[in-house]
């Protein structure tokens, strides 16, 4: 196999970044959330919804805080799905360079497509970036663990969450943990994809042999 592009990893980087961002801005949230979320809610609806006199200028500073958090968190959040698919892109085309953008984009914003179709494909990239390091049962666990908690994340934050809120958004440690496990998958197949390209494309530089996969690794049912 011949890499037509560079192994893309600065867009690996920016990956890492930016769910790092993200994990650390909605901690930021959820700790405003339980010492001040609460009873900045109780106040606000204390009051009605339109505070004015000292009432406005004691809650002005918190309800700024909390826009700011909250401004971060979604910031973060485009910022690393930008970022992921980017490289998800860039590291398809690099053994394909005529591979289609628009994949991409279906399988992940196809209603009904996008609850199997982004894993299938991490999957079919793991494979295509070069010799596998480890069997198909290491791969297979890895994305499959990484995909099922992002579902997981994603039913807390749009199914769960919005009925069960307390305070003002309702983010607690359990929604935290979540997203840093889902972020922590996501970054780990990014890592060992990135490195897998980058290997095959120093093998290719200095026209040295693939390695075999070793037989321990190998699935028992072939």
């Amino acid at each position: 196999m011949r890499l037509a592009q560079a192994p893309p990893t600065k867009s690996a980087n920016a990956v890492y970044v930016t769910l790092a961002a993200q994990v650390v801005s909605l901690g930021a949230l959820v700790v405003f959330e339980q010492v001040r979320g609460r009873h900045l809610a109780a106040e606000v609806a204390a009051v009605g919804g339109r505070p004015s006199g000292a009432d406005a200028d004691a809650l002005a500073g918190a309800a700024t805080a909390f826009a700011v958090l909250l401004l971060l968190v979604v910031t973060a959040t485009v910022a690393a799905a930008i970022a992921y698919l980017t490289w998800l892109v860039r590291t398809r085309q690099s053994v394909a360079p005529s591979y289609a953008r628009s994949t991409v984009v279906a399988a992940w914003f196809v209603p009904g497509v996008n609850l199997i179709a982004p894993a299938v494909l991490v999957y079919e990239t793991w494979q295509a970036a070069g010799p596998p390091e480890e069997g198909r049962r290491g791969r297979v666990a890895l994305v499959a663990g990484w995909w099922l908690s992002c579902l997981a994340t994603l039913a807390v934050f749009t199914l769960v969450l919005p009925f069960d809120a307390d305070g003002l958004t309702g983010l607690g440690v359990p929604e935290l943990a979540c997203l840093a496990l889902t972020a922590a998958l996501c970054a780990a197949t990014v890592r060992r994809i990135t490195a897998l390209q980058r290997a095959s494309s120093a093998r290719i530089r200095t026209g040295s042999p693939a390695p075999v996969a070793p037989a321990t690794h190998l699935d028992p049912a072939t």
